[in-house]
């Protein structure tokens, strides 16, 4: 009885608190006075401690400060003196945290640190802008890690594994030349795996292991042991980054903590932000040993205000959510309206499931098969990407890429942007069998990213005997099916140089020598960059490639029938390795009239009816020129084998 009672109040101040919009405001610092305020259980003894020396956690001489509670259910305290640039802790019931949003931390993030925010600003922030992108199908999405990109020799990078390579002119030269107008970094924010004060040991790790949400990893940094240096650097790559038009989108892990016992939350609030199954064990949704409430109030207020701040205090501009199948749909709708009051064109989208059962209903949870229910959130498509390369279970089972049918379906259903469109047997798609997006802005496209196998790798793996001249054909065919489907593209940083990790799966954990990308192989193999770069700036020309409206695919996207196709050894017959799809009528503007796509993944070429007319071919034996490289009269053309054709009238 005592228990219902107790958890009514709970609920009834939670509920007050949710309504007052809390902002998580742990740490109000001015010159004259710093006001702590914390949410912990109504009976905890919480209390605040300040180190009396400066920048200090080593001190022995902390000041403690009891916190009292408030009618709204929190508890506060006030300490009347400056205290800048001193360390704290929250103390509930004797458990020690810098609480569940400090925005300021020391060294390996044990304590919080009470600094200027205003003083972490460089120069020019105030004018610092969000380039313009008017749609989200305009994005060229580049996933990248911090490390991957810069720590190797031959990327002639200073700033090796920090936020600050990406201020160096030859990493913005790359970008901005390769053309991605986006960069996804995999989670920045301060993580539990690598120990910041002993960084020569060159420990590795992707960072899906959340310490403190709201606070850039120091491990990044010049100097972890300055709680202004992180938070500087961090908002000098995004200055950077957004004076050469890339925005950038910043991967949100808030499905799980490292660990419960030792997590801000569970420190705090013992229970509150985990889910439990009906037998009292946690539920493993992440598959990491726990998973948060994202249901529960002050757990969903907390992802709308981290966000808010990744927003205004560092100018983030999209958000890829971990495991968005954890989270439930009611609190991803309340994020995207949160970031609509700010700015309605940052992006949001996740992983459309969960690594395991959740202890909460399926069909409330958001994932792929309910993005119906979050409009202008957007999900991974599985379809397309184990369409191309074959299934995610199995490293070493080819796909359409391998030459084998059965898989052009749900190919189509990728390049549709995972919309109804007539043309597609949703009875043959992998693992959709109804269309989850309504609108090819909710899909993302791509082939290969950080978990999993890269590219070549997987190429590696189910092709026994591949030659190096047939993985740079696949690997070009791949990204052409990638970037000219009508879902937002999406790529793995170092796949446009032919990047591999040595065929490792999971490399979350793998050193330098696995995850590190070799610039050597931009000079070795210029011919793969090229092409990149091109079919990059061929989907940005052409708004046909991205027509953002689901009515506009189903009006101007038409697939040709392939059984009429032929190749030397006889009929391709229907369910080849070969796909042809028409986008007509000038789609969306575009000054082409009909351009035609056609994928050929069988180790021969094919020969391809077309209506009787004058050709121009852009897109040819893996070269790409937008002025044309053949042109030709006819009712039929001819691509070679494991290669795309793009041409038009």
């Amino acid at each position: 009885m005592k228990k219902i009672i107790f958890l009514a109040l709970l609920a009834m101040v939670t509920t007050r608190i949710t309504a007052q919009e809390f902002d998580f405001n742990e740490m109000t610092y001015t010159p004259e006075q710093t006001t702590f305020r914390l949410f912990a259980p109504r009976k905890a003894k919480v209390s605040v401690m300040y180190s009396q020396e400066t920048l200090s956690e080593k001190s022995d001489k902390w000041v403690t400060v009891k916190m009292v509670q408030g009618r709204d259910g929190m508890f506060s305290a006030v300490v009347g003196k400056d205290l800048k640039n001193h360390a704290y802790c929250f103390s509930v019931d004797g458990k020690l945290s810098p609480g569940v949003f400090a925005k300021a931390v020391g060294v390996n993030g044990k304590c919080g640190a009470i600094i200027d925010l205003n003083e972490t600003n460089p120069e020019g922030w105030e004018n610092d802008k969000r380039p313009v992108v008017k749609s989200p199908v305009n994005l060229i999405i580049y996933e990248m890690h911090h490390r991957d990109f810069s720590i190797d020799e031959s990327s002639g990078l200073k700033n090796k594994g920090k936020f600050l390579a990406l201020t160096e002119p030859k990493a913005i030269q790359h970008l901005k030349t390769l053309g991605v107008n986006a960069v996804h970094i995999l989670p920045s924010y301060d993580y539990g795996s690598v120990d910041e004060t002993r960084l020569q040991d060159n420990k590795y790790n992707w960072g899906y292991d959340p310490v403190n949400y709201n606070v850039p990893e120091g491990g990044y940094s010049t100097n972890p042991y300055d709680p202004t240096c992180r938070i500087r650097e961090f908002k000098q790559m995004v200055q950077a980054l957004h004076k050469a038009g890339i925005r950038v989108i910043l991967d949100v892990v808030y499905n799980h903590t490292y660990d419960i016992d030792n997590s801000n939350f569970q420190k705090t609030y013992p229970d509150y932000y985990y889910r439990k199954n009906a037998d009292g064990t946690y539920s493993n949704g992440s598959g990491c040993g726990n998973e948060t409430a994202s249901e529960q109030p002050m757990m969903r207020r907390f992802m709308i205000e981290s966000v808010k701040y990744w927003i205004n205090e560092y100018h983030i501009d999209g958000f890829r959510f971990d495991l968005m199948g954890v989270h439930d749909i009611e609190t991803m709708n309340a994020i995207r309206k949160a970031v609509d009051e700010i700015d309605p064109t940052i992006f949001i989208y996740g992983e459309g499931w969960s690594a395991g059962q959740c202890a909460y209903p399926q069909e409330k949870l958001a994932m792929k098969a309910n993005i119906v229910e979050m409009p202008r959130i957007a999900a991974f498509s599985d379809e397309l990407r184990d369409g191309l390369r074959g299934p995610f279970s199995d490293d070493t089972k080819g796909a359409f890429l391998a030459g084998l049918q059965g898989e052009e379906e749900s190919i189509k259903y990728g390049i549709v942007g995972c919309i109804a469109h007539p043309q597609v047997d949703m009875e043959k798609v992998n693992y959709s069998k109804k269309a989850w997006a309504t609108e090819p802005t909710q899909m993302i496209s791509y082939v290969s990213c950080h978990d999993d196998m890269c590219l070549v790798d997987r190429l590696k793996a189910s092709i026994p005997g591949i030659t190096m001249d047939e993985l740079i054909r696949l690997d070009l065919l791949a990204q052409t099916a990638v970037f000219t489907s009508q879902g937002v593209p999406f790529m793995l940083s170092g796949e446009e140089m032919l990047r591999d990790k040595k065929g490792v799966h999971n490399s979350f954990e793998s050193p330098d020598s696995i995850n590190h990308l070799n610039w050597n192989n931009l000079k070795d193999f210029p011919q793969v960059f090229d092409y990149y770069r091109n079919l990059i700036q061929l989907r940005k020309d052409h708004p046909a490639f991205r027509l953002g409206s689901a009515d506009l695919v189903r009006k101007h996207l038409e697939f040709l029938d392939v059984a009429n196709c032929s190749s030397p050894i006889g009929e391709a017959g229907e369910g080849s390795a070969l796909i042809v799809f028409c986008l007509k009528d000038h789609a969306g503007g575009d000054k082409w009239k009909d351009i035609y796509v056609v994928l050929n993944a069988s180790r021969q070429e094919q020969t391809i009816s077309l209506p009787f007319g004058s050709y121009e071919t852009v897109c040819d034996g893996g070269r790409i020129c937008e002025t044309g490289i053949r042109h030709f009269t006819s009712d039929q053309v001819t691509v070679s084998p494991q290669s795309a054709l793009i041409l038009h009238n």
